[in-house]
């Protein structure tokens, strides 16, 4: 792995070597911190600010040095307004500089200077909103995403970018065949794994910092899609662990060859284990435990 400092302060360089390090300390499990009003109310915290701060604040105390990442949702944090996204910036400032990595999922995407000021936001050093990597949608043109590739290299951050999603209505798009006879997310899918080889020219053996989100329930898209996932070279996020029905059987299926890549996704599946920090820590060392199981056998 490399050497020198990342985006947490310590460590190695560039995202793809932290994360790495980190799934092979703690398992390649991510813990989504979802504050969902429905998951608030189990909690018997009411759904404002005080209630998200609180929650928030409790999972990332259970979930640091628990799993690999941890992954606040923007949204449930941007719906409460101003003091959301502070409890988003308390959260953040919480977790920087832990070996656990955070991946802010916000799902950008827009073009020129809005994609700028995206990248500003949540790749730049010392932004208060400011994580290890960010969740990206490719769909304006995996081009348009380079200021934020940009901006990540720099910093040594990384991109989760949006490929195989497991929603229905994602198949319309990503499933299309252009005119050359590739598939939508096979384009994404090869841009992505060329900016992790531009990345690791010298460095063959580690993982790149650029991924791609692949859902854990999508089956064998990514073979009939002729999508070679090992091939990418990087990090890829797999939503729908758990509670949304995907377990050992389906994430082989899905990601053959590629699982020592995998970073499995879970939410619900731990968060229902609260508002306990000993439960929560209990439901997330056994999401981690089954995620190795089935990608690290």
């Amino acid at each position: 792995m490399s050497a020198g400092q990342g985006a947490g302060g310590a460590g190695p360089a560039h995202f793809g070597a932290r994360l790495a390090a980190a799934a092979d300390r703690f398992g390649p499990l991510c813990v989504g911190i979802d504050p969902h009003p429905a998951l608030l109310a189990a909690w018997g915290l009411d759904d404002d600010a005080a209630g998200l701060r609180r929650f928030a604040l409790t999972a990332l105390e259970a979930l640091l040095g628990e799993a690999a990442a941890i992954k606040p949702q923007s949204a449930f944090f941007e719906r409460h307004g101003a003091r959301g996204v502070a409890v988003l910036e308390e959260v953040l400032a919480g977790a920087r500089g832990e070996a656990t990595q955070v991946v802010l999922d916000a799902k950008r995407g827009d073009i020129g200077s809005t994609m700028a000021g995206y990248a500003d936001a949540y790749l730049r050093p010392g932004a208060p909103l400011g994580a290890d990597a960010l969740t990206v949608s490719p769909y304006l043109g995996v081009g348009s995403l380079a200021p934020a590739v940009r901006a990540a290299e720099a910093a040594g951050r990384g991109l989760f970018v949006l490929a195989l999603t497991s929603n229905p209505e994602g198949a319309e798009v990503q499933h299309a065949v252009g005119a050359d006879g590739e598939a939508v997310a096979a384009a994404v899918a090869r841009q992505v794994a060329e900016l992790n080889a531009r990345v690791l020219e010298d460095a063959p053996a580690e993982m790149g910092p650029f991924g791609l989100v692949v859902g854990a329930t999508v089956g064998d898209a990514a073979r009939r899609l002729g999508i070679d996932l090992a091939a990418v070279r990087g990090p890829l996020l797999a939503p729908g662990v758990g509670a949304q029905g995907a377990g050992a059987r389906e994430l082989a299926d899905v990601f053959g060859d590629a699982r020592r890549q995998v970073l499995a996704s879970a939410s619900r599946a731990v968060l229902e284990a609260g508002p306990s920090v000993a439960r929560l820590r209990d439901a997330a060392r056994r999401a981690r435990d089954e995620a190795a199981g089935a990608l690290r056998p």
